[in-house]
């Protein structure tokens, strides 16, 4: 079974990044606008350029939403955020 971290495991300087509503996050879904985000543990990362991301959708899973409550479903643990570019921190 793969180790899923609920901890940190990668620093993110918060107080430098805009906040942003959970609206405004919803907006960022793939559907309304250009912008693919999701959040996770208070930060938002843009996979808008994430092949496993297209249109939004990530198998049951979709973008414009806070995805920390469904990561302990997922097949993987919180390195696949690692990679992506944190835009911001969900108010």
């Amino acid at each position: 079974m793969p180790c899923k971290s609920l901890k940190p495991i990668f620093p993110v300087s918060v107080p430098d990044l805009p906040s942003y509503t959970k609206n405004q996050l919803a907006l960022r879904n793939g559907q309304d606008r250009e912008e693919i985000w999701v959040a996770y543990k208070g930060i938002i990362y843009d996979v808008s350029h994430s092949r496993h991301w297209r249109n939004g959708i990530h198998y049951r899973h979709w973008a414009g939403q806070d995805l920390t409550p469904e990561l302990a479903d997922a097949p993987h643990g919180d390195y696949v955020f690692k990679p992506l570019t944190a835009i911001g921190r969900l108010e």
